[in-house]
């Protein structure tokens, strides 16, 4: 599969609107604070872009931040000006053409920034080890539609496990199905490379999550993906797929599940950009100065995390009351019945 993608991206794929479906295209609305930032990038980078979200979390000043399948920058120079100049970005990819535009307009946004944080590595996903970088020594670790391209997505989440630091996330986008992907959909190799073929049954996903330490994944959005070409469609029959964001945090002391120890956040409003409330995940829209009743394992993701100065923490963990209040365990996504037809975005 390496092959297939590396031909599919390095080769067939030139401009964003080479894509036969929107599967691979950022279909969210864009903040006006965002749009600013883009706007330094070079045109070239942004036409080369094949992200399915925004994986730009906050509060990222200072941050060492590593981009898996960066593919011609975009996400790496957009992050670039959120880190600011003490922070550091590096992006990995396994495609020449890709990295060869990457690597050239390093100059061009050092120049506009005003400083340079940012490097390119040529390597897998699957084999981070292999890149001299430091275990526990990333802050946060993303990736925008890529995982679902890798033929081994277990050693991509072991890597990933091993080179946070405690208290990092890995925050990224990525394509899921609302079953197992069959084979013949799997071994198509346009499927495969407009990220549907090697999709997770989100299912799936939670538990390979859970397998190598990030026990409670936390979704923060989703879209329904709309596949526009007719023959398309077709080979994919009545499978759905979502475009989705995920964060997960490498804590020592998350439970499987969410516990009730009667406790309480109150957003400070400090982070930047967020001044009126925080969006931590799709169940958590918290307000400024208001108490917001979090389970054990939201206020652990708060306070043992780079967002402990961003809260005012109140209780412990010295009381248990059960379980918090479920969100369930059917399918998180958002669905929108006729989702395989639509006009092409981007």
């Amino acid at each position: 599969m390496h092959e297939i993608v590396q031909d599919y991206y390095g080769n067939q794929l030139k401009h964003t609107d080479d894509l036969k479906t929107n599967a691979c295209c950022d279909t969210n609305v864009t903040p006006s604070w965002l749009k600013r930032l883009l706007s330094r990038i070079h045109p070239e980078i942004l036409s080369r872009y094949y992200g399915c979200g925004l994986v730009c979390p906050p509060l990222l000043e200072g941050c060492r931040v590593l981009d898996l399948g960066c593919g011609s920058g975009r996400d790496v120079y957009l992050l670039s000006q959120l880190v600011g100049s003490s922070g550091e970005v590096i992006g990995v990819d396994m495609t020449d053409e890709q990295l060869t535009v990457a690597n050239k307009y390093q100059d061009f946004h050092s120049d506009v920034f005003g400083y340079k944080n940012v490097s390119f590595l040529k390597g897998y996903i699957e084999h981070l080890d292999k890149l001299n970088l430091e275990p526990n020594s990333f802050d946060v670790i993303v990736s925008n539609c890529v995982v679902n391209l890798s033929p081994d997505k277990d050693a991509v989440l072991n890597g990933i496990n091993l080179l946070l630091k405690e208290g990092g996330e890995f925050y990224f986008s990525d394509v899921y199905a609302d079953r197992r992907v069959p084979t013949a959909v799997r071994n198509d190799p346009v499927l495969y490379g407009e990220c549907l073929g090697g999709a997770l049954y989100w299912n799936d996903f939670l538990q390979l999550a859970r397998r190598h330490g990030f026990v409670d994944p936390r979704l923060v959005t989703d879209k329904p993906i709309l596949i526009t070409n007719p023959e398309l469609a077709l080979r994919i029959s009545d499978l759905n797929f979502v475009s989705a964001t995920y964060r997960l945090f490498k804590l020592k002391n998350l439970e499987t599940s969410s516990e009730d120890y009667a406790q309480e956040v109150i957003y400070l409003g400090n982070i930047p950009e967020h001044a009126d409330q925080f969006i931590f995940d799709k169940y958590h829209n918290i307000e400024r100065g208001k108490k917001f009743p979090v389970s054990g394992n939201t206020w652990r993701m708060l306070h043992d995390t780079r967002y402990v100065n961003n809260f005012n923490f109140i209780g412990d963990f010295s009381g248990h009351l059960g379980i918090f209040p479920s969100y369930g365990s059917n399918m998180p996504f958002d669905t929108t019945e006729n989702s395989k037809i639509g006009s092409k975005c981007c």
